[in-house]
């Protein structure tokens, strides 16, 4: 086993095309999952290649490259669209972990409890995916994540960036977690909204994405739709709503007690949305 770390990305895509490698970047989640008697054949850490650590805005888009720390995302100036996603960054791990971790490897690891993926669902984020074989391709993050612990990326193949439509300076957002305590926890629930407010105080756009209640975070399309051209205190959280969701039992709660919660957080995450 060995460790490469290169400078630019051709140097690190020619690297994954030659064997078995593992890509670490703040290694907070690889070091952890490494089983006794399995190890790739080398570790690529993407941390020194250049333009990989910045946060870029362009007329149309915003692009987290792929070794942007949780810490960086909570310092960046973002505008309010993004404030589920810094509040979710506020929640993963200690102070340390977020200085070192980085949001592509938390969608990489595709943990069904992994904190950043509602908030980037109700961004309409995709993922940048580069090899050296077939160039660059753009998923969207729901197609990215395809299960518990499994992505659309092939061995040769690196996440270089997450990319965002830019929002409406319009677009307010929420970020609900439940864990057992208050902090360094993984999540029994969690909810990110997204709203765009009309002038005469109607929803005019609703994101509203759930995560740890399914094998993979997903979007409520249904209750999306009953929101538009409602009022904040009008709406309302039926059964059918949150029929893609599929809670499971496990040591941090009970299915029964996750839809429970995911509908109070739904509420309270579209009341602080629409309220800011």
């Amino acid at each position: 086993m060995s460790y490469i770390s290169p400078k630019n990305m051709h140097d690190a895509l020619e690297a994954l095309a030659q064997g078995s490698g593992k890509i670490i970047a703040g290694g907070t989640d690889v070091y952890p999952s490494a089983q006794p008697g399995h190890q790739p054949d080398f570790y690529l850490d993407v941390t020194r290649i250049d333009g990989l650590n910045r946060i870029t805005t362009t007329e149309s888009t915003i692009h987290i490259g792929s070794a942007v720390t949780w810490t960086d995302i909570i310092n960046a100036d973002l505008c309010p669209a993004f404030d589920a996603l810094k509040a979710a960054s506020r929640e993963v791990g200690s102070v340390q972990i977020q200085n070192a971790a980085t949001l592509a490897g938390n969608i990489c690891n595709a943990s069904p409890a992994a904190d950043g993926v509602p908030p980037l669902l109700a961004l309409d984020a995709s993922v940048e995916i580069a090899s050296l074989a077939r160039g660059s391709r753009l998923l969207p993050l729901a197609a990215f994540i395809q299960g518990v612990r499994a992505t659309a990326l092939q061995s040769d193949e690196m996440v270089v960036g997450i990319q965002i439509p830019k929002p409406s300076r319009h677009m307010t957002s929420a970020f609900e977690k439940l864990g057992s305590r208050r902090y360094l926890v993984i999540s029994i629930c969690m909810t990110a909204v997204n709203l765009a407010m009309a002038k005469d105080g109607r929803i005019a756009d609703a994101r509203v994405a759930v995560g740890a209640c399914s094998a993979v975070a997903q979007r409520l399309p249904a209750l999306e739709a009953s929101l538009i051209r409602q009022t904040p205190d009008r709406i309302e959280m039926k059964p059918e709503y949150f029929a893609p969701l599929a809670p499971i039992d496990d040591v941090r709660g009970t299915a029964a007690y996750r839809y429970d919660v995911v509908q109070e957080q739904c509420k309270r995450a579209i009341m602080q949305a629409a309220s800011r």
